[in-house]
């Protein structure tokens, strides 16, 4: 691939054009807006002129209600050898393609598993997709050299290609990103007109469900408007569950002991099954789930040192997995939780402690 055209530079559209620039792919922007494309050009994303002729790959990042207009528009002009588009989801756009009778044969239907809460082509980045999965629906009528060339831009900014059926894809995200941005939001919509008193007891907890709800809601009302069906089914489930879990709670209050049983017995029952399903959520690069063990640390928020634990960490042979940080409510300092194999987490705490860090318990 040498040349390529994207059309729509927010978020994802800019990032790919990072990604494919970066690796000395020429790249075309375009967008409505003629501002946000010059703003991507601005950040090394490419060139918002024309092309002078045809080019290798078209990348159609638009909103999805409006995803097959600009295929259409695209395939119409010739603008490319092949083209891709990037939305959310995959059924609707390609059955609204057919119904307007374009040749689907030069287009394959694609969508980049990888985003952030915030959007619009500042917060773009080359790096955005790098290990993360990057969907292609192909189907009977797409093109061999097409194919290649979606392979190639997953390739280019270095994603992992993962083959799925449309249908199949748009009941996929609606489970694991859809309906999560719904429910982050309904939780996070309780916290509207809360008391500042219990407002200021937010921990870690609260935060990591309510992140996405940062998200942009015109946004998002786009993308929940192009795969409905779906998303409705996934909470219809969730309500039925919640329904439950209401009643067990009820019963838990309830003075008759054979209510608080059956009351523990459906609380038991949901979180189990919650950890049940967490157990299937892939662990790090895509690998079967690992339990590691958390060494705690406390940590003052200052310059510098983060870097000391982990130089610290580094000098006692251990790779720190994951980590995550609780900021103290009222005070500069906070927690710092890393994670490591547990046959590491003797060795990282003595290193620690002999190096003066403070630990809490487990």
């Amino acid at each position: 691939m040498r040349t390529a055209v994207v059309i729509g530079t927010g978020l994802i559209g800019t990032s790919a054009a990072l990604a494919l620039a970066g690796r000395g792919v020429t790249v075309h922007l375009h967008d409505n807006d003629p501002a946000a494309a010059r703003t991507a050009a601005s950040l090394g994303a490419g060139t918002y002129e024309a092309p002078e002729g045809q080019v290798d790959l078209a990348i159609i990042a638009v909103p999805p209600a409006h995803v097959a207009a600009a295929l259409a528009d695209a395939i119409g002009r010739g603008l490319a050898r092949a083209y891709v588009d990037v939305a959310s989801v995959k059924g609707g756009p390609r059955r609204e393609l057919e119904a307007l009778g374009v040749d689907v044969g030069a287009y394959i239907g694609t969508h980049p598993m990888a985003g952030k809460e915030s959007s619009g082509p500042l917060a773009a980045t080359a790096d955005l997709f790098e290990g993360r999965p990057w969907v292609l629906s192909p189907t009977r009528e797409t093109d061999h050299e097409v194919l290649n060339l979606a392979l190639e831009l997953v390739a280019l900014c270095r994603a992992v290609p993962v083959v799925m059926d449309a249908d199949a894809h748009d009941r996929a995200v609606a489970l694991v990103s859809h309906t999560p941005q719904l429910v982050s939001s309904m939780v996070a919509a309780r916290l509207e007109e809360a008391e500042e008193s219990a407002v200021r007891l937010c921990g870690q907890g609260i935060r990591d469900v309510t992140r996405i709800a940062a998200s942009d809601p015109r946004m998002w009302v786009e993308i929940l408007s192009a795969n409905p069906g779906p998303v409705a089914d996934v909470l219809s489930g969730i309500a039925a569950d919640l329904e439950e879990t209401v009643q067990a709670l009820r019963g838990l209050q309830s003075g008759d002991e054979a209510e608080r049983r059956r009351g523990t017995k459906g609380i038991e029952d949901v979180l189990r099954r919650g950890n049940a399903g967490r157990d299937r959520v892939p662990g790090k690069h895509g690998a079967a789930p690992t339990s590691y063990e958390t060494v705690a640390v406390f940590i003052s928020d200052q310059p510098g040192e983060l870097a000391r634990i982990f130089a610290d960490a580094g000098h006692a042979g251990v790779n720190i997995e994951d980590v995550r940080i609780e900021h103290a409510t009222g005070q500069q300092a906070g927690l710092v939780q890393l994670m490591v194999e547990p046959r590491s987490a003797p060795v990282l705490t003595a290193e620690l402690r002999g190096r003066g860090w403070s630990l809490r318990k487990q």
